[in-house]
């Protein structure tokens, strides 16, 4: 019996792929960097397609995907796959939530405190042989408002961090119930205009939807107080990039550190 293809499109772990391939019973093929007609060319022959979020999983696609049975995302959400055509289609689409959890969340904890100190301008400063320290001496984390929104997984362990710096965190998640929150040993809003009010420090941690599609516009981002620092480490569209370039233009923004566009 010939087994079930796999194509996997995105660079993936190796120990990921060995995993797939164990026992023989999938036949693994790795082609990353396919352009959208080589993907559409090739994928009617593969039971399952395994992505992270460069590939896009588009209806067509999935049409083209005649034999697909499954899409995998080795990562947090699914927006980079039409989830609607997949279940008109039949196909299973599965992501991996847990699978970086702790390590996003301390990247934006690290991102948090290069914000809070200028750490990058520092660097730069010094490998340009200047030792400039008063332009660099930032803000404390302690005694400061942590503004996170959305409190799944990611949200709740950058919270945890936070905490122990000593910060206070209030957070926006219409899914969050209270009494989660009082186990969390956060502050929960019910509008998010209170969180933008309130935060010395906001980070981001929710899903790229319709509804949440430049949740952080030039209008929310006037009412943040005077020098507020931005972190989103979740999905790129979350804020209006150019609201968000005048915002720091005319220093309402302190600071922002984005590592998704």
């Amino acid at each position: 019996m010939v087994p079930p293809k796999v194509l996997v499109a995105d660079s993936i772990s190796q120990r990921g792929i060995a995993e797939l391939a164990r026992d023989g019973s999938l036949e693994v093929s790795v082609r990353t960097s396919l352009s959208a007609s080589q993907l559409l060319e090739i994928i009617p022959e593969f039971s399952a397609l395994v992505v992270r979020s460069q590939t896009k999983v588009t209806a067509n696609v999935l049409k083209a995907g005649a034999s697909l049975r499954v899409v995998g995302r080795a990562g947090v959400g699914v927006d980079n796959v039409d989830v609607e055509a997949a279940t008109r289609r039949g196909v299973v689409v599965l992501n991996a939530p847990g699978g970086n959890t702790v390590s996003t969340a301390e990247h934006a904890f690290s991102l948090l405190l290069c914000v809070a100190r200028k750490i990058p301008q520092a660097d730069a400063s010094v490998r340009g042989k200047n030792w400039d320290r008063k332009n660099f001496e930032g803000v404390e984390l302690y005694n400061k408002t942590l503004g996170v929104i959305g409190m799944g997984r990611i949200g709740s362990e950058l919270a945890r961090r936070a905490i122990a710096f000593g910060m206070r965190v209030i957070a926006y998640d219409p899914y969050l119930s209270a009494t989660r929150a009082r186990a969390l040993q956060i502050e929960l809003v019910d509008e998010l205009d209170d969180l933008i009010a309130e935060a010395d420090f906001i980070s981001l941690h929710t899903p790229l939807t319709n509804e949440t599609r430049h949740l952080l516009n030039g209008s929310r981002l006037q009412r943040t107080k005077r020098g507020v620092r931005i972190i989103n480490c979740a999905r790129g569209g979350l804020i209006d990039e150019t609201a968000l370039a005048n915002a720091l233009q005319d220093r309402h923004v302190a600071a922002a550190a984005l590592d998704v566009f």
